[in-house]
């Protein structure tokens, strides 16, 4: 074989790598922008969630409990996923 079509052969094959490349990141994209809107609640800023904005995610969530939970002021709707990471889904409000 000689070195003209073993160049030929590694350029279509390249070819054929970012044409994949190029289609699963369009697919990624177009799901991306697709996506539903965030429709959970946000952590309020109000005085009672205030002094938990400075903290980090883990040091903040250790004090959920002590309103949120099942006979608490603030109880649990039915059906609420596993209690234990607040912030991942209940994000602090920027700006």
């Amino acid at each position: 074989m000689s070195n003209a079509a073993s160049n030929q052969r590694d350029s279509k094959k390249t070819l054929w790598y970012n044409i994949a490349f190029v289609a699963v990141a369009a697919v990624i994209i177009t799901v991306l922008a697709l996506a539903p809107e965030e429709t959970t609640k946000k952590l309020p800023r109000d005085d009672i969630h205030l002094k938990f904005y400075p903290m980090g995610k883990k040091a903040a969530e250790k004090f959920c409990p002590d309103c949120h939970r099942d006979g608490g002021e603030v109880p649990f709707p039915e059906g609420h996923p596993p209690k234990n990471r607040c912030l991942f889904c209940h994000k602090k409000i920027t700006g």
